[in-house]
């Protein structure tokens, strides 16, 4: 059964006559007839009892009608819903984004693509970046925004949007905020307030222990607020990508000798169909303007003890 024979017999049903039926599809007569007579083909028997001034629905015809009516307003509504997803109306796009990021550096992009996409409903899922990698995989969300050390791997196609410094975090009483810049081999011995989701911890901790650098851990939490309050009562210092820092009143400081710098990107499955609306958040991202690597750096360079307090007002 074919949806255009499903559409000639309501119009049957509808008419009683097989040349305003046919006018009503837009077809010829013959070709509706032949319709309907492959329809009765296929069901076993007359659908309509063909009289020269009285068409009539049979017995089986007013049985099928019912079912007719159901396939065709059901494909009317598929019809319809693709015709609202092609344009991004009433849909929704999950997407991942590595909770180390800090939610003011995404706050306006997203609020510019919500501006330009008021239809699309963005669904965002926190999680550490190894953790999106395989929700990528197993669909459980449809882009991503995260970096690694290692970089994302070959199974994912990836736009780059900013690049971030780490930078360290401590409080207005600690030595570290009356020095214009720290390396790394300052930190020696020093307390360590330590974030569990930090990415670049193996990372950057395996490079300071070649260097004979080792730091003191006072305290670990999964939470940066938690992280960031320990700071500001003075427990240590911090190890933050250089967006992530945003309480009020933390002093952060360049770190060099040598420095650590990640790239955050938009991640995808590389040869993988998508949907619209992903499209159309790739091309937005591609449109965006994103910070550039050195702007907050050279804010913190500038005037590095009042950078957080401005923001704050």
């Amino acid at each position: 059964m074919e949806l255009y024979q499903v559409k000639y017999f309501l119009a049957l049903c509808e008419t009683l006559n097989f040349t305003r039926a046919a006018d009503k599809c837009a077809v010829s007569q013959p070709s509706l007839t032949r319709a309907i007579q492959n329809l009765e083909g296929e069901f076993g028997g007359p659908l309509f009892h063909r009289e020269r001034q009285h068409t009539h629905l049979t017995e089986l015809g007013r049985l099928m009608k019912p079912y007719m009516e159901q396939v065709y307003t059901q494909s009317q509504a598929a019809k319809d819903a693709a015709k609202t997803f092609a344009k991004l109306e009433d849909i929704s796009l999950k997407i991942g984004v590595m909770c180390t990021i800090g939610p003011h550096i995404l706050g306006n992009f997203f609020g510019s693509f919500r501006e330009r996409y008021p239809g699309v409903e963005v669904q965002l899922l926190d999680a550490a970046g190894y953790m999106l990698s395989e929700m990528l995989l197993d669909g459980r969300i449809e882009v991503a925004i995260y970096g690694l050390p290692e970089g994302v791997g070959e199974r994912y196609h990836t736009l780059p949007l900013f690049n971030e410094r780490f930078v360290i975090a401590c409080s207005s009483s600690h030595r570290f905020a009356g020095m214009d810049l720290i390396r790394c081999r300052d930190l020696h011995e020093e307390p360590y307030v330590n974030r569990y989701n930090c990415e670049y911890y193996e990372y950057a901790g395996n490079i300071l222990r070649n260097m004979g650098v080792f730091v003191k851990v006072v305290m670990r939490s999964e939470r940066d607020d938690w992280v960031q309050a320990m700071i500001l009562a003075g427990l240590g210092f911090g190890f933050f990508s250089e967006y992530s820092v945003t309480m009020p009143g933390i002093v952060i400081r360049p770190l060099t000798e040598p420095e650590f710098i990640r790239q955050i990107n938009l991640v995808t499955v590389r040869g993988r169909p998508h949907s619209p609306a992903v499209g159309a958040f790739v091309r937005h991202a591609k449109g965006y303007r994103w910070p550039a690597a050195d702007e907050r750096a050279s804010a913190c360079s500038a005037d590095p003890a009042i950078v957080l307090e401005s923001e704050a007002r």
